[in-house]
């Protein structure tokens, strides 16, 4: 540790008009009114450095002797958005519309045949193929959509039938990458002139200048094509967009690309937005249409039921009156979830993934702003015995945190026990302890008000997000796909993993670091790297988002095959990379929900959609 920690001093509260006592000395308020936070370094009169230790409580004496008590700030947190939102289910008789849909895959298999294709017809069948994983339906047809894809690859490599035209190239490149293979980006330089930039007459293109800058985004590191491809896409497709005389339906589909491309998209929220726009072209299938509307209703259906099983779970642990500090925010947990899993099979998985969501809540809000550094270390030590006979070492509100989080666990042992994946969860608890290890690093850092250099953080970050945990987590109870192996490889961090979780860190730490700083908090990424370089706030936030371009290089070369673990267990770090780009891309839209993303979870889990 670069910085010198202040040393352990007598500390005063100093009350003004935004701050209130309470007279709950548990350091618990049950009244739930107000959230509560403290107000972090201050210097007495002599100029000494004095300190409000944590979010919620004040150190009076050294550490042999506490006093606790509670600091209010009104209005430190704000409310639930969604309030308690009670779930309004639709008709649970889908039997007809499951039917039809059965019908209808067998429909569409047959327009997957790739046996039934000429070879100069390979064009229309990827547009077949991109249609169906946009709408959101790929996952009934995911063998035959990788039979077609490999005939296409085994026959043609890098050198694709229809090179010049740019929208058939940039499909083919972009569907071919999607699905593991490492086909060569060196393809776009027939589109380019002899100084190496993209000729102007692709302009007139727009389709191809869409599909271009869409598949550029699968790009590597080193592929300056395709980083030249973006740069050019970018300025040319901004310029289109707001063309009144391009055609409202081309417009659209700028406007999102470049808000975010399909690469950065959650399929399910890719579902939403392409249906109506599939629906509006000239050409569009109406067999793949229907299916992809009945589907989305059917498992609309089931998440509501998944939701609301999740909050009785939730209601039945009363947080709001037990521990009013908390974050409430069951509903953008389980969006968040569906952008990871939507499908009906991995049902279970997705329970088991928002109880470890919400937990994680609990313990970060705990953590940053309640506990006290001695609460918070016995805390940890619990954790890592991991056993009920150590409630009684905690203090009364950590015992519902620390008890519901063993039980839980110990449900699901049970429960894998009877598919010999019990081994499972001893995984998931060792990758629970480091987190919360992590997390005590930073409760000690900031009762030493230290701060840490950017090495320092970053090292401690990427397990403190919770990202490789949750990770760890989807794998729980996928059955036979999954190995001992899989869970040994999560937690050595591979580098997919590693860059999934430095897109969620830098990401929250750009869109969240001035709310942060405005009470007590550690330095963010932004804060380390100021203090470091002097650079200033808009340097700093502009550093790190290359850094999250970089990392999504990383996993788009850790998932081009031959791949360390099955291709289909890439999809998790994927998709959780995929969700940060949905709720911090312009602020915090897991902690302050704005109107798009009320919008969003409405549409996935309110409203179904028209057939």
């Amino acid at each position: 540790m670069n910085a010198t920690p202040t040393p352990y001093l007598t500390m005063m509260v100093m009350l003004n008009s935004d701050f209130e006592t309470c007279g709950d000395k548990d350091g618990l308020n049950d009244s739930g009114d107000d959230d509560c936070e403290g107000n972090g370094c201050f210097k007495d009169e002599s100029g000494r450095e004095k300190w409000l230790l944590r979010g919620f409580r004040y150190v009076n004496e050294a550490p042999r002797s506490l006093t606790l008590w509670v600091l209010r700030k009104k209005g430190a947190l704000s409310s639930r958005i969604f309030g308690h939102m009670i779930l309004t289910l639709m008709k649970e008789d889908v039997v007809v519309e499951k039917q039809l849909v059965e019908e209808l895959k067998v429909e569409v298999r047959k327009e997957l045949m790739i046996k039934d294709y000429e070879p100069m017809q390979y064009g229309q069948l990827i547009k077949v193929v991109d249609a169906i994983q946009r709408l959101g339906i790929a996952y009934h047809f995911e063998t035959e959509i990788e039979v077609a894809l490999q005939h296409i690859y085994t026959t043609y490599g890098n050198n694709w039938i229809n090179i010049k035209n740019i929208e058939s190239c940039s499909l083919w490149f972009r569907l071919l990458r999607q699905q593991g293979f490492n086909v060569s980006s060196e393809i776009f330089k027939n589109h380019m002139d002899k100084q190496g930039k993209f000729k102007e007459t692709l302009c007139n293109d727009v389709k191809g200048m869409l599909a271009l800058y869409e598949a550029a985004y699968m790009r590597v590191e080193g592929e300056q094509v395709l980083d030249e491809a973006i740069e050019f896409t970018k300025t040319h497709l901004a310029i289109i967009a707001k063309d009144l005389s391009c055609d409202s339906l081309s417009r659209t589909e700028i406007q999102q690309a470049l808000k975010q491309p399909l690469r950065k998209r959650p399929a399910r929220l890719e579902a939403l937005s392409y249906m109506p726009i599939y629906q509006q072209q000239p050409t569009h299938n109406e067999v793949l249409l229907k299916l992809a509307k009945l589907d989305f209703n059917i498992l609309q259906l089931m998440h509501r039921k998944e939701l609301s099983q999740i909050y009785k779970w939730w209601k039945d642990l009363d947080l709001k009156r037990k521990l009013p500090y908390v974050r409430d925010r069951l509903v953008e947990g389980y969006f968040w979830i569906l952008a990871i899993y939507f499908e009906p099979e991995h049902s279970r998985t997705r329970m088991f993934l928002m109880k470890t969501c919400m937990w994680l809540v609990v313990l970060d809000d705990t953590f940053d702003n309640y506990g006290t550094y001695e609460e918070l270390e016995i805390f940890t030590q619990a954790i890592q015995r991991w056993s009920i006979s150590c409630l009684d070492m905690l203090p009364e509100y950590m015992k519902l945190i620390y008890k519901q989080q063993v039980n839980d666990h110990q449900e699901m042992e049970e429960e894998l026990e009877k598919e010999g994946k019990a081994y499972q969860i001893y995984y998931v608890k060792e990758m629970a302890k480091e987190a919360t290890r992590s997390l005590l690093v930073e409760a000690k850092w900031l009762k030493e008000c230290c701060k840490p250099t950017l090495e320092e953080y970053m090292s401690n970050a990427l397990v403190t997000v919770g990202q490789a945990l949750m990770i760890a987590r989807s794998y729980v109870g996928r059955g036979d796909m999954v190995t001992e192996e899989t869970f040994k490889w999560v937690a050595t961090y591979p580098p997919i993993v590693k860059a999934s979780c430095l897109i969620f860190r830098f990401m929250d730490d750009i869109a969240s670091h001035e709310e942060e700083q405005e009470r007590v908090h550690i330095p963010s990424c932004v804060e380390c790297y100021r203090k470091e370089t002097g650079a200033s706030e808009e340097e700093a936030c502009e550093f790190f988002s290359k850094q999250v371009e970089d990392a999504w290089k990383v996993i788009n070369k850790e998932s081009l095959r031959p791949t360390h673990v099955p291709f289909h267990l890439l999809m998790p770090p994927i998709n959780f990379a995929r969700v940060c780009d949905v709720l911090y891309r312009e602020n915090d839209g897991y902690t302050h929900a704005g109107e798009e993303m009320i919008h969003l979870i409405k549409s996935l889990l309110v409203h179904p959609i028209v057939v």
